[in-house]
């Protein structure tokens, strides 16, 4: 039994306190954006027009801090807005009126200027360390999403996509191995998996170069990207590719050919999982059944895996029958790369990863929906969604020296601890809990991010 004197209602609440910063850990990613020039890079290309157009460094900065908080939608900002919590982001907060006019203001060419920053800013955190193995090869993940809206209101999204609701279909580049976002393109939701991929894939290879990935560069994509135009663009590129094959035309038929001494059994989750290869040319007849002259033969890895108990009921086979006579389902895929074939294949399967970061972006960031009327405005919202998600992955390696960590987990050990400010004579310090877990790798992730040199380029 609870005592009177213990019970809650005895304590006293007042609001009347300027001095408490509720998100105090913002101090670590306003440091490292400090260090990239972040908001110099906002003024220097950011240009929306008139009035509602001034400072875009304070707006869309207002936006990733109040992403990295916890935010996932306009009105949020104005958490920011509460005691000191300004002073550890280095920039005034704007309003959630000021940064809705600010977004709704964008076209869709004020999202490319945007573009051209995330640009700027991967090349300059590969050279604070974000990405030491830039000089060796890197592998970089294709694949789309599918961002559900509601309403009509939406342009881009009013039209019922194939999945029979409404939305965006962005296209997503992500850097294997470190979930960082090399390069992210706002699309109408009726875009197939594929629309403008051959653009965007050489844009992500160019800021890859520009970067200074100076060794290989893989790509790996799934079927949806299976198309003449994708394999063309990475060949043109001088990039190594791995593309889930669609199983159309004779292709079942030539699989389904291999002899069975040709499979090697592979480690997989179903016992009696295998790959084998054959050589394959792909694509070697347009549209209109007229022969190309610019296709060359490609390895075909395929992976064959037995059905589950599930697929054997839903095919009314006999358990007994089905281990006699197994209907395997078969994955194949085309690649140019020089290696084991066992080895190749399992890393085609990391291709996976890149559903983390998707993950983390609807659920770790605000991309659960899109918050403008304008196309612009959400293409806009999409990519300072993307400098929010890769500020916490450098933060995570260059500050606290860590692998990959969930967006969630930083946010609730760094991001969102409350400090208090307390001014002595020309002095501000910023105090936070003596006995927080993390307070001290924080504190140490700080100075370590200061002595970051200042970013130039």
């Amino acid at each position: 039994m609870v005592t009177k004197s213990c019970t809650l209602d005895r304590l006293s609440v007042r609001a009347d306190e300027d001095s408490v910063v509720s998100d105090a850990g913002l101090l670590v990613a306003a440091t490292l954006a400090q260090r990239l020039d972040l908001a110099g890079l906002l003024r220097e290309h950011v240009t929306v027009p008139g009035s509602v157009g001034a400072h875009p460094d304070r707006k869309c900065l207002t936006v990733v801090h109040s992403l990295l908080a916890g935010g996932d939608c306009i009105d949020d900002v104005n958490a920011l807005r509460a005691g000191s919590t300004s002073a550890v982001l280095g920039h005034r907060v704007a309003a959630p009126s000021t940064v809705g006019t600010f977004l709704r203001a964008f076209g869709f060419g004020h999202a490319r200027q945007l573009d051209v920053v995330t640009r700027r800013l991967l090349t300059r955190a590969v050279t604070a360390g974000a990405h030491p193995q830039f000089g060796r090869s890197v592998t970089v993940d294709i694949d789309s999403t599918l961002c559900e809206t509601f309403g009509l209101a939406k342009d881009g999204a009013r039209e019922v996509m194939r999945t029979g609701r409404r939305g965006y279909h962005p296209l997503l580049a992500v850097i294997s191995g470190t979930g960082d976002i090399a390069h992210a393109r706002l699309r109408r939701g009726r875009s197939n998996d594929a629309t403008a991929a051959p653009l965007f894939i050489n844009e992500t290879i160019s800021r890859l170069r520009q970067a200074g990935a100076t060794g290989q560069i893989v790509l790996r994509a799934d079927s949806g990207f299976y198309l003449h135009d994708v394999v063309a663009a990475c060949r043109a590129a001088d990039v190594r590719f791995s593309i889930g094959a669609r199983m159309i035309g004779h292709l079942r038929g030539q699989i389904e050919a291999i002899p069975d001494e040709q499979w090697q059994p592979i480690e997989y989750f179903l016992p009696g999982a295998g790959v084998a290869e054959i050589p394959y040319t792909p694509f070697a007849q347009d549209t209109h059944g007229r022969d190309r002259t610019d296709t060359v033969p490609l390895r075909l890895m395929v992976r064959r895996t037995p059905p589950t108990q599930a697929q054997v009921r839903n095919r009314g086979q006999d358990t007994d029958q089905a281990a006699l006579f197994p209907v395997y389902d078969y994955h194949p895929i085309i690649t140019d790369r020089d290696g084991d074939l066992r080895d190749l294949e399992a890393d085609h399967r990391r291709h996976a990863e890149v559903e983390l970061t998707i993950r983390d972006l609807k659920h770790g960031m605000g991309l659960a929906h899109l918050p403008t009327k304008s196309f612009g405005g959400n293409a806009a919202w999409l990519i300072l969604n993307t400098i929010a998600h890769n500020l916490t992955r450098w933060i995570t390696r260059l500050g606290f020296d860590q692998g990959h960590r969930m967006t969630k987990n930083i946010r609730r050990r760094v991001f969102n601890l409350a400090g208090r400010l307390v001014r002595t004579g020309r002095r501000t310090t910023l105090r936070l809990p003596s006995r927080w877990p993390w307070a001290h790798a924080i504190i140490t992730a700080i100075k370590r991010l200061r002595d970051l040199p200042a970013a130039t380029g």
